[in-house]
């Protein structure tokens, strides 16, 4: 008898010191996509230039992809996004990019992605609950350097502008084949409530605290001019 009680007893708090353990994973996926953004953004000459940061519409960073995720093709990178709103930058919506082969396969580090969508069409992109990279949303490989200026050709007809850091170097990338997709279930815990991406996307759905560090930094670099 003494051995069930003990058994209900820990059952009992298992639940939610797993779900704890849930939210502090992702409040640390948040942490580390607001230092990628910090880092990349802090060398002028290696940034995500002016002339895309001010029409930036909405921002993605998957923190730490690894290169096992493309040779096997069973993991995946995650990450967050944040849309901008007439009220500032949107609460964060947590995501999953899988498939495809972006040349990270060379050396063994994590690779830092970013993702920039420039126009409405890429903003729609998001709201899918899966859409391919160069398909449902077409993507070009990012521009560097805070003075340069975009070409015309890039943010005419690109939806989607990317870029990768590894070992300190920040490039632009190519991740047509890719594919996105909506993270509903840590998306959930997140806010403690289901939200549809819609409705955080759209500036509906109050930003948790633990996201305003993060939010703070993309509105210190994006559309600082708005």
């Amino acid at each position: 008898m003494k051995k069930l009680l003990v058994f209900v007893y820990i059952a009992g708090i298992s639940v939610p010191a797993f779900c704890a353990s849930d939210v502090e994973k992702l409040d640390a996926r948040i942490n580390e996509s607001r230092t990628v953004i910090q880092e990349i953004m802090a060398e002028p000459d290696k940034a995500i230039p002016d002339s895309i940061t001010k029409k930036a519409v909405c921002i993605g960073v998957l923190p730490g992809v690894k290169k096992g995720a493309f040779i096997v093709g069973g993991e995946y990178g995650q990450g967050v996004v944040t849309c901008h709103t007439g009220y500032g930058w949107s609460g964060p919506v947590f995501i999953r990019l899988s498939g495809g082969s972006f040349g990270l396969q060379i050396g063994g580090q994590a690779t830092d992605l970013v993702l920039v969508a420039v126009n409405d069409k890429g903003f729609e992109a998001l709201l899918h609950d899966k859409f391919k990279i160069g398909g449902d949303a077409s993507a070009a490989a990012g521009p560097v350097g805070r003075d340069t200026q975009a070409s015309t050709d890039i943010t005419l007809k690109a939806e989607l502008l990317t870029w990768s850091r590894a070992r300190g170097l920040f490039a632009g990338i190519d991740l047509t084949g890719a594919s996105i997709s909506q993270n509903r279930d840590d998306t959930k815990k997140f806010y403690g409530a289901e939200h549809s991406f819609d409705q955080v996307l759209h500036g509906n759905v109050p930003a948790p605290p633990a996201s305003k560090p993060f939010l703070q930094t993309v509105s210190k670099y994006f559309r600082s001019a708005h």
